[in-house]
């Protein structure tokens, strides 16, 4: 329920900074390259005077062909350099180092990277003609076509080159060694290991050649330029709500006081009229997520809540921790913890005379189903809980499951899963019966071993960032989780739905388990939903790669369901659906 984040996240507040003292000039233009799972990166952090006396910064990361994203915080002290990036989740501490005229330090995204940071911008890169724009073609792997694209820029910078390949989830990979020798182009992917070469058509339009990738029989790839220029233009959302609105819409902000007084922030909406109204509180998906639960365009909660806001009931979203203007650390929280968030959301809206404090609720997606569950056991103020795309079963089946599910839609055949599932199982079970996150460190250490990674078709260099990932708190946690144990302390009604091309939380193992873990309540209702993915698109294979390129960002059908669901259970309060 995971996904992959790139450097350069969505922007962020600016925090001003202390002053530096005179001795560093920190102001201006600094490079490094950090050396990730995934291939090289140019790294340039630009420093600016801000206001008050202060200083303002950002970054950039020069292989992702990535804008410009604002530095959260940025504090200079003497010699110690500091600062992050928080919705991307990056974080560098450094120090000067007077000989050198460097800072030296530590970048962590994940996992800790050494990252020197040198005065000035870095060295152009070598200019590439002829090959600018986006290049597309396809791949076969058992019977499942798998988009690839080329982006290729050349500015004042030299040429730089990006890779995408949508239905395995990867965007913005660097590419290495692309070069052009009359009409013969060749490149490769580091985060893979695949390589292209391949010649490109009299009339520069297409490129033929061999793709190869480690584990895999070589197949012809054929990239057709279809843009010559790169631009990521946004694509049509008609969903996501736009002014002016039928209803008030306030932020907010409220602590947490379980969690040391992180400070979430988020928008109330209010329906029109004096109220009380129901509500419901809105609990994201796995990642840093913002409130609008944003992905890909995407903005599945600003569209959920505006649909309850305007047929009645009051709606409170708020960014994780550590992502947009909430505080915290997202990276050091499990799913208990995200519930005590939103425990603290339901305490705020007590508060409130707007609300009706008989009707508050919770609605999870994905994670949030499983967040959800946990917030409401054995509490008295929350009064029914909806379970969008939420799981039932165990999480180490759940992780088992979904990465079959997932392998099957991205091309992987049946003998290729029955040789990694093994390897899997044993990462896993290594990860749930560790006693501490290093202990889970060693576990996995232990499975990937070469002939693991070989397996498990990754590239030795996603050793330790495949360790990071796999046991970390979060994980640790997911793993042990069975969801019947909350699920059975829960008293008040419950909606749970799914859609039947979920491939992330399949609808059909899960909801059964819900229903079995709620037999003792009189108020369930259950509901699978016919060509529904995992955000409850309409879909047409439930694949990852299709999230992006469906115009639709959740089925009126369920935003339906759930509005009449609460309608029929609050009467005095939520309007009839529209």
């Amino acid at each position: 329920m995971r996904l992959t984040h790139c450097i350069a996240g969505g922007l962020a507040l600016l925090t001003v900074a202390m002053p530096v003292q005179a001795q560093v000039k920190v102001v201006g233009d600094w490079h490094g390259v950090l050396q990730s799972p995934v291939g090289s990166m140019t790294l340039i952090l630009t420093i600016a005077e801000g206001e008050n006396g202060g200083l303002r910064g950002e970054m950039e990361s020069v292989d992702q062909g990535s804008q410009k994203v604002p530095l959260t915080t940025l504090t200079v002290n003497g010699g110690h350099l500091a600062f992050t990036v928080r919705p991307a989740q990056i974080a560098y501490e450094g120090e000067w180092v007077e000989a050198e005229e460097h800072w030296a330090g530590v970048f962590t995204q994940g996992r800790r990277t050494p990252l020197t940071f040198r005065r000035g911008l870095p060295a152009a890169r070598p200019v590439i003609e002829g090959l600018d724009g986006v290049w597309e073609g396809a791949v076969t792997r058992n019977g499942v076509g798998l988009r690839l694209l080329l982006r290729v820029v050349t500015s004042e910078r030299g040429t730089i080159v990006t890779f995408d390949s949508p239905d395995l989830g990867a965007f913005g990979l660097p590419v290495a060694g692309f070069s052009r020798r009359a009409q013969s182009v060749g490149f490769s992917v580091p985060a893979s290991g695949a390589r292209f070469a391949g010649t490109l058509s009299d009339d520069g339009a297409r490129l033929s050649g061999i793709w190869t990738l480690p584990g895999q029989p070589d197949v012809d790839l054929a990239l057709s330029r279809t843009r010559a220029t790169v631009q990521r233009e946004p694509r049509a959302r008609p969903q996501t709500p736009r002014p002016p609105f039928p209803y008030r819409a306030e932020d907010v902000a409220f602590s947490n006081p379980a969690a040391n007084g992180v400070i979430l922030a988020g928008t109330l909406t209010l329906p029109e009229g004096t109220g009380p109204f129901p509500a419901a509180v809105l609990i994201t998906g796995s990642g840093p997520q913002d409130r609008d639960e944003t992905l890909l365009g995407h903005k599945p909660f600003a569209v959920l809540a505006d649909h309850l806001t305007r047929n009645g009931v009051a709606v409170l979203r708020y960014d994780d921790r550590g992502v947009g203007r909430s505080t915290g650390e997202f990276a050091a929280a499990t799913s208990a913890d995200f519930a005590t968030d939103a425990v603290a959301a339901v305490r705020f809206l007590l508060t409130r005379p707007e609300i009706d404090r008989e009707a508050i609720g919770l609605v999870g997606h994905s994670e949030g189903g499983m967040v959800a569950p946990i917030a409401a056991a054995d509490n008295d103020h929350v009064r029914f809980v909806i379970l969008l795309a939420g799981p039932g079963t165990s999480l180490m089946q759940l992780a088992q499951t979904q990465q079959r599910l997932l392998g099957l839609s991205q091309g992987s055949s049946e003998e290729e899963l029955a040789r990694m599932e093994p390897v899997l199982a044993e990462v896993f079970a290594g990860v749930a019966t560790s006693a501490s996150a290093e202990d889970a460190r060693a576990r996995v250490r232990a499975v990937l071993t070469a002939d693991a990674l070989k397996t498990l078709k990754a590239p030795e260099s996603m050793r330790e960032l495949m360790v990071e990932r796999l046991a970390n708190d979060w994980f640790r946690y997911f793993l042990r989780y069975t969801p019947a144990a909350a699920l059975s302390r829960i008293r008040v009604p419950v909606l749970a739905i799914n859609g039947t091309l979920d491939r992330q939380v399949p609808a059909d193992e899960n909801l059964a388990a819900i229903g079995a873990a709620l037999a003792h309540n009189p108020d369930v209702t259950i509901r699978k939903l016919d060509g529904l993915n995992h955000l409850f698109q309409t879909a047409g294979t439930g694949a990852i790669g299709e999230y992006a390129d469906i115009a639709e960002t959740m089925s009126t059908v369920v935003l339906g369901i759930v509005t009449e669901w609460i309608g029929v259970r609050f009467k005095g309060h939520a309007t009839a659906v529209r």
